[in-house]
C-alpha cells in the first residue's frame, strides 16, 4: 500500500450493525448551527425532545437553515446531517463554483460554500481547537494562503495534481458521495490540475527532481514540497555535520534536503514503509541511508543511537505513542513534525510533551483549498 493510499481519508465500509431503534434519515428539522469541528461538518444540538447533536455539512457558524438527518437512529449519540436550506446565511457564504458540491453531490469538497478567507480561519479554529482539547495548548492560528500568482490556485482550484475517478464506462467517470458507494457523474472536477513534474524548488532556488512511482505518493498540491521543504528546513536548522533521522520518508522529499544541508561527515537516515518509496529514496537521496520497514518496529529493534534532528511526516492516523517515546529516546535537539490531521498532530504533541519536547511553532497551510483539510508543520524542542 502506497503512502497515498495511507494518508487518503477513508472511504465508509458498510458493516452490519446492531438495532438501534427507529432510523431518523429523511427528517429535517430547523436549527442554528453552531461551531466548526474537525472533518468538514459543523456542530448543531437539536433540543428537546430530540436532545442530539447533529454534525451538519455544507452550512457555517451562527446561520439559520434546515437540515436533512442522512446518518442517524433513536438510539444514536449523535446524527449526521446536510443542510439543505438556507434561512439566515452567514456573510461568509458564496455560491460554491462547482454545481455538485453541495448536499447529494461529490463528497469530496465540503467548504465550496464559503469564501476562501472564512475556509482558512474555519481550519485555524479547528487546529486550536484540536491542541486545546488533545494536548492543553492554547494558541493562535492563521492557515496561509499558498499558490503564488497563479490565478487559478488563488481562486483555490486546479491544485489538486492527481485525482482518482470511477469509471462509468464509455468514457464517462465520476466521484463518490461523501460517506458512500454512490457515485456521482462529473464532466469535470475543478480542483484537478495538471499532473506533477516532481520537480521542487531547494532552498538555493535550484531545481531537484525527483524519482516517483506512477503510484506512488506525493503531495498533491504544486506547492507543497516546496513550501513544506523551506519550512522544515527553516525551523530545524540542520548544521553541517548533524545527524538527521527522516520518518516516514516516502520517496527522500525531506532526506534530500536534510542531506544537502548536513554534508558530509553528517549522517542522514531515512525510514520508509513501502518498498518501492524505498527503492526511489535510495537514487533521491545518494548517500543516506535508507531502511525499508515500517517505522514503530524498524525504531523497536534497529537505529539504537543519538539523532541531532528528526523529521516526522506520517499518514493520517500520526505517529502514536510508542513512534513518540522512540524518539524522545533518540534526544533530538529538534523535531519537525508534517501533519495532514489535527487531532492526530494534537495527539502526538500530547505524548512527545511527557518526555520533556515542547511545541515551540506552529505553521499551517492551506494545500487542500475547497475541503477541510489543512498541512501543518510543528516544530518541538526540548
Amino acid at each position: 500500500m502506497s503512502r497515498e493510499q495511507r494518508r487518503a481519508p477513508g472511504r465508509r465500509v458498510n458493516r452490519p450493525r446492531a438495532d438501534r431503534g427507529r432510523s431518523r434519515v429523511g427528517e429535517r428539522f430547523e436549527a442554528e448551527v453552531g461551531p466548526i469541528a474537525h472533518g468538514g461538518h459543523c456542530v448543531v444540538r437539536l433540543p428537546e425532545p430530540e436532545a442530539r447533536v447533529v454534525f451538519t455539512r455544507h452550512c457555517l457558524p451562527g446561520e439559520r437553515v434546515v437540515l436533512e438527518i442522512t446518518e442517524g437512529s433513536e438510539g444514536d449519540r449523535f446524527w449526521r446531517a446536510d443542510a439543505v436550506e438556507v434561512l439566515d446565511a452567514s456573510p461568509d457564504r458564496v455560491q460554491a463554483p462547482c454545481p455538485v458540491a453541495g448536499p447529494g453531490g461529490c463528497g469530496g469538497c465540503d467548504l465550496q460554500h464559503a469564501s476562501l478567507p472564512a475556509q482558512r480561519r474555519l481550519k485555524a479554529a479547528v487546529v486550536a481547537e484540536q491542541l486545546r482539547r488533545l494536548a492543553g495548548l492554547e494558541l493562535d492560528v492563521v492557515v496561509e494562503p499558498v499558490g503564488g500568482d497563479d490565478p487559478q490556485l488563488r481562486r483555490g482550484l486546479r491544485w489538486r495534481t492527481r485525482q482518482r475517478y470511477v469509471d462509468l464506462g464509455e468514457g464517462r467517470k465520476g466521484l463518490r458521495k461523501h460517506r458512500s458507494h454512490d457515485v456521482v457523474e462529473i464532466d469535470d472536477c475543478l480542483i484537478t490540475g495538471a499532473p506533477s513534474d516532481h520537480v521542487v524548488a531547494g532552498p538555493s532556488g535550484e531545481p531537484v527532481a525527483f524519482e516517483v512511482a506512477d503510484d506512488g505518493f506525493w503531495q498533491v498540491h504544486p506547492s507543497a514540497p516546496s513550501v513544506l521543504v523551506a519550512t522544515v528546513l527553516e525551523m530545524l536548522r540542520p548544521q553541517p555535520g548533524e545527524r538527521a533521522l527522516d520518518l516516514y520518508a516516502g520517496v527522500g522529499l525531506f532526506g534530500r534536503f536534510l542531506a544537502d544541508a548536513i554534508g558530509e561527515p553528517g549522517r542522514v537516515v531515512l525510514v520508509e514503509a513501502d518498498a518501492a518509496a524505498c527503492r526511489h529514496a535510495k537514487r533521491n537521496v545518494p548517500g543516506a541511508r535508507v531502511v525499508a520497514g515500517a517505522v514503530e518496529p524498524v525504531l523497536a529493534e534497529q537505529l539504537d543511537e543519538p539523532f541531532d534532528v528528526v523529521v516526522l511526516d506520517p499518514p493520517r492516523e500520526g505517529a502514536r505513542r510508542a513512534v513518540c517515546a522512540a524518539i524522545a529516546d533518540r534526544a533530538p535537539r529538534a523535531i519537525a513534525y508534517v501533519a495532514c490531521d489535527p487531532a492526530a498532530l494534537a495527539r502526538d504533541v500530547a505524548f512527545l510533551a511527557e518526555h520533556g519536547y515542547r511545541l515551540t511553532a506552529l505553521r499551517a497551510f492551506d494545500l487542500f483549498p475547497m475541503t477541510h483539510h489543512v498541512e501543518c508543520v510543528a516544530l518541538l524542542e526540548r
